[in-house]
């Protein structure tokens, strides 16, 4: 376990120094601009694969979020996913909050989304079940004044830990700048397996931590049998949220680093 740490450890450096230099790698868009094709949903309160009020569409080359069809929110929470899980990777997301929040949306909610990390199987989330067991790289929006950072660490039926502590605490405000209004920005997130997972923003690095687990609560309705609280994450599916702030994303690649991992295991 030691030599695998250590093998973890080296690998983050490497892929941390040269996250923002990636043109010998090749990035894999996960999101073609056209449509959601290899994405699947799952809104609480409705079947899995049911696209509820044409929530997540895709319009003028960007996947959307919407609201237009709904009365009220409703704590109607959803997810997008994409359709294979990985383990050992580079994700980048280019997002921005628009418009208004919808009828019904929570106070915390306010232009508030994610990306979820490790996420269960969305074939396995139960009807009314609110938010995949996961580890959220939480994206929030600021306004003309005040402090709100983004790229945050939330835990949904999930813990971590930080200097050699298991964190339980829900979410943990990580250290970048407020970006404000409709300002388009670059979430990246270095995850390697169950070991190390950092957040990066627009190129800073802001949140680290590791061993990433299942245990603590912040996750409703879920089926017994997916929660082994204390089960270490080594992989898991992606999904982008709908949480009642309209949302764009204009870009959602990756790279992958499991034949890299391997290598440097050996």
């Amino acid at each position: 376990m030691r030599n695998i740490s250590i093998c973890c450890v080296f690998l983050l450096l490497a892929v941390s120094a040269n996250a923002q230099q990636t043109a010998h790698r090749k990035w894999k868009q996960l999101f073609n601009g056209k449509n959601l094709k290899g994405w699947t949903v799952k809104i609480k309160g409705h079947d899995y694969k049911d696209n509820f009020g044409n929530t997540f569409r895709v319009e003028n080359g960007v996947m959307k979020v919407s609201y237009d069809h709904y009365d009220s929110f409703n704590q109607q929470y959803g997810h997008i996913f994409y359709k294979r899980p990985y383990s050992h990777y580079i994700l980048a997301v280019e997002y921005r909050f628009v418009g208004q929040q919808v009828k019904g949306g929570e106070g915390w909610a306010y232009k508030n989304s994610g990306i979820m990390l490790h996420c269960q199987n969305p074939a396995t989330m139960l009807k009314d079940q609110d938010f995949p067991i996961s580890i959220e790289d939480q994206l929030l929006g600021g306004d003309s004044t005040g402090e709100r950072s983004t790229c945050n660490l939330c835990t949904p039926g999930t813990n971590v830990e930080m200097d050699g502590k298991l964190i339980t605490q829900h979410c943990i405000n990580s250290t970048s700048k407020t970006f404000r209004n409709e300002e388009w920005v670059r979430a990246e997130v270095i995850v390697l397996g169950d070991s190390i997972i950092r957040h990066i923003t627009n190129g800073d690095t802001v949140l680290v931590y590791e061993k990433p687990q299942i245990g603590g609560g912040a996750v409703n309705n879920y089926d017994p049998a997916q929660k082994k609280d204390g089960q270490l994450l080594s992989s898991g599916y992606i999904s982008l949220q709908s949480e009642s702030h309209p949302v764009e994303f204009r870009k959602v690649e990756i790279i992958d680093l499991s034949k890299e991992y391997r290598k440097k295991k050996k």
